[in-house]
This record gives structure tokens, sequence and C-alpha cells, in this order.
């Protein structure tokens, strides 16, 4: 299975915000959305970071409460690591877990298209195994 087909049945909504948003802004809109993570975008459409609710918890533990004031810029995980459309569930759980990440944003010919979280690549890969569980049964019922 591959990223497109998760892309498809979840939809390519992504909430993004601007580096310049103070971290209230960002804990606000990740309460608001109901999502765990925010793509950051340089202002166009180019993405330059992914601001995560363990961001929030980062900066809150390390500043107390004034560090809501602070700019999403100076807490948001600047190396990005993306997915492809064409990548596998397989290949972007791998990817999560040796990163210890927990979204990829998915680009395609380099603008976002998508994000995808590890819970989005699970479910998709339990779907899989239980289709997979399930012919089986079928076949060995049959012969």
């Amino acid at each position: 299975m591959l990223i497109a087909h998760v892309l498809q049945d979840k939809g390519g909504a992504v909430h993004t915000l601007a580096a310049e948003a103070t971290l209230q802004e960002a804990a606000e809109l990740l309460h608001k959305r109901k999502v765990g993570a925010l793509v950051v975008l340089d202002g166009g459409d180019v993405v330059i970071g992914v601001f995560s609710e363990r961001d929030v918890v980062r900066e809150l533990a390390r500043g107390g409460a004034e560090a809501l004031n602070a700019k999403v810029s100076s807490a948001m995980s600047r190396q990005v690591v993306t997915a492809g459309l064409q990548e596998t569930v397989d290949e972007g759980l791998a990817r999560m877990t040796d990163r210890r990440i927990r979204h990829l944003p998915v680009l395609e010919s380099g603008k976002l298209i998508g994000i995808v979280s590890i819970g989005d690549l699970v479910k998709h890969r339990i779907a899989a195994a239980e289709a997979e569980s399930a012919a089986m049964q079928a076949y060995i019922a049959t012969h």
C-alpha cells in the first residue's frame, strides 16, 4: 500500500501556520483543529518546519508560561522529514520509527499536498493485514 492510498482515504487537508506565530497561537490551533502537528511555512508555500504538541510541552517545561509568547520558529523541528506519494506505508513507518517522529508532510514536486501521522499509517497497515488474513481464510475454506 502506498502513501498515495492513505491520502486518498484521509484527504489532503494540512493545517499550517507561519513561523512568526506564537506558541500560544500554535497551541490554540492544534487544539481547535484536533491535530498533533502543524506544518510551518515560510510565508509562501515552502515547508520550513513542523510544530507538534511535543514542541509545546518541551518549551513550557523549559520556560514556563512565558514560553507561550515565543515564536514558533524558535521551537519547531527544522529538519523536516517528508514522504512522497509513491512511497510505501512500510517505508513511511520505518522512517518515522528510525527518526522518532509522528508526522510526515507529503510532497509532490516539492509542493505540500498532505500529511500523514503514524496512526494513519498503522491503521492502513492493520487493514491490509486483516484483508490478507480474510483472503487466506476464504482460500483455505474453499480448498
